[in-house]
């Protein structure tokens, strides 16, 4: 048996470009943010607060500010696909390691057993985030 067949079990496989890795990668992130909020309206009382204004973004900065920090892992999911490798690389680390950081926040400070389910999120999401930060230093160089 060769080592190719030892590796993927004896199924065709290929090499994945990095850019289409940290694409998937950021696609998986926004898919988590997505459902932590839409999973969000089922906590008791949540869509009370949302009907009377009671949220964490009661202001048009705060919502615009919240909008700024979702649209960027969006935007990545593009961004990894058609930027070059430099850039590309940069980007990844800087807003991987800020995403990472964000997310073990919100890990670490959010309680309460309704919340538990945003809880893992945030964890799988600082996970994502950091296997983004983790790839895009190894970016491979060309020979």
């Amino acid at each position: 048996m060769s080592e190719k067949e030892i590796n993927t079990g004896g199924f065709e496989d290929f090499k994945i470009n990095t850019k289409i890795k940290l694409a998937a990668l950021w696609t998986s992130v926004m898919f988590c943010y997505i459902y932590g909020d839409y999973f969000s309206l089922y906590v008791p009382k949540k869509v009370e607060d949302f009907i009377s204004g009671d949220t964490l973004l009661d202001s048009p900065m705060k919502l615009f500010l919240a909008t700024l920090l979702m649209a960027i892992p969006a935007l990545m999911i593009f961004a990894s696909v058609v930027l070059k490798p430099k850039i590309n690389r940069w980007l990844n680390l800087i807003f991987g390691i800020i995403y990472t950081a964000i997310m073990l926040l919100i890990a670490f400070t959010t309680t309460g057993a309704w919340w538990s389910f945003y809880i893992f999120l945030a964890i799988i999401e600082s996970i994502l985030t950091s296997i983004i930060f983790w790839t895009a230093l190894k970016w491979p160089k060309q020979v």
